[in-house]
């Protein structure tokens, strides 16, 4: 099954995390929506933060190497990681999808 991951970064930080998350092959494709306000409540406060929104699109068996790849790379303490089951979906998209993330990871 193909999932749709939401991760909040700071805009600055944005490309360095998907440039990793692609180098290691854990997904296929990020989308970085670079002006997102967000609202929430933080330690018993009302905070907000200009960040961008990240939508990785992979598989869900590599759900888990991707959280631990955002964990060890995101500068938030608690970064926001939402992932979404993807029940329709292009089926040449998902031969890409299947493709891409099913190699081997780059070597540097």
């Amino acid at each position: 099954m193909v999932i749709a991951v939401f991760v909040t970064i700071p805009y600055d930080k944005s490309e360095a995390l998907a440039r990793e998350l692609l180098k290691e092959k854990v997904c296929v494709c990020i989308n970085i929506v670079p002006a997102v306000e967000s609202l929430y409540r933080w330690e018993g406060k009302i905070e907000s933060s200009k960040e961008a929104l990240i939508i990785i699109k992979t598989k869900d068996s590599l759900y888990g190497k991707l959280k631990v790849l955002i964990e060890n790379n995101h500068p938030y303490s608690v970064p926001e990681i939402i992932a979404i089951d993807i029940d329709k979906i292009n089926p040449k998209y998902l031969e890409w999808v299947n493709r891409e993330v099913n190699a081997q990871p780059y070597s540097q």
